[in-house]
């Protein structure tokens, strides 16, 4: 199993497959399996999988720096080069897609296409009952956390979803590789939101997913797949 120390900590990673690379990001509280029901469908369509556990993740370390998006996208990029990459697509689900939107404006030549599934610009992002939940599991575990090292970790995962990102929406307009912006129906992304960041990003194509909530890559991997692998062509045919 491939492991990279990168900076203060240890990053776990996988390759799948030979072909076009494209990086799998995670959302908050998972690893790199949330998308096993991808795998398939993309190897066998020609891409080099690259999938990684963020840091404080999976079986990530965790590192003695704070965690924020943007060290979340410079260990991404530390990953490609560690597979001898200088560029590939980004598929980033919830916190992932947060981190890909960071990677994309700070690496803009390593990202040949960008698919934000769930993703947000700040916490205000999140619909009021997600944003309340949130808050609440972090203010327990703060607590907790004075006198448990786990719950400690814990709180400041669910930190995450209540004080990051804080992304401006302008900064969108920099990014100029292809996007696909994604969300379902009944996501915890508010619809505006969502809207919102597709019409910032130039270019960008919007698809909202009849029926659907936030998980649409784990609970509608068919639609979901058909979905990217089309954008995917798309985009290598305007490389």
């Amino acid at each position: 199993m491939p492991y990279l120390i990168h900076q203060d900590t240890i990053l776990y990673y996988e390759t799948h497959g030979r072909g076009t690379p494209i990086l799998l990001l995670h959302g908050n509280g998972e690893d790199c399996r949330y998308f096993d029901a991808q795998l398939p469908a993309l190897t066998a369509h020609g891409y080099r999988v690259i999938r990684m556990d963020t840091r404080g993740h999976g079986r990530s370390g965790w590192g003695k720096s704070p965690l924020t998006f943007t060290r979340f996208a410079a260990d991404a990029a530390a990953v490609l080069d560690a597979c001898g990459e200088t560029s590939a697509h980004l598929l980033g689900f919830s916190d992932g897609g947060n981190t890909a939107i960071l990677f994309a404006l700070q690496y803009p030549q390593r990202v040949r296409s960008l698919i934000l599934n769930g993703a947000n610009l700040t916490p205000a992002g999140l619909k009021p009952g997600v944003r309340l939940l949130d808050a609440a599991g972090w203010a327990a575990g703060s607590f907790c956390g004075l006198f448990s090292e786990p719950a400690k970790k814990r709180a400041e995962i669910i930190g995450l979803m209540v004080t990051q990102p804080q992304i401006k929406a302008g900064w969108l307009e920099a990014i100029h590789a292809p996007a696909l912006v994604v969300a379902g129906e009944h996501d915890m992304i508010l619809r505006r939101h969502t809207e919102e960041i597709a019409r910032r990003i130039p270019g960008a194509k919007l698809k909202i997913l009849p029926g659907a909530d936030h998980f649409l890559a784990a609970r509608h991997p068919a639609q979901f797949n058909r979905m990217i692998l089309s954008f995917l062509e798309e985009a290598e045919q305007k490389r």
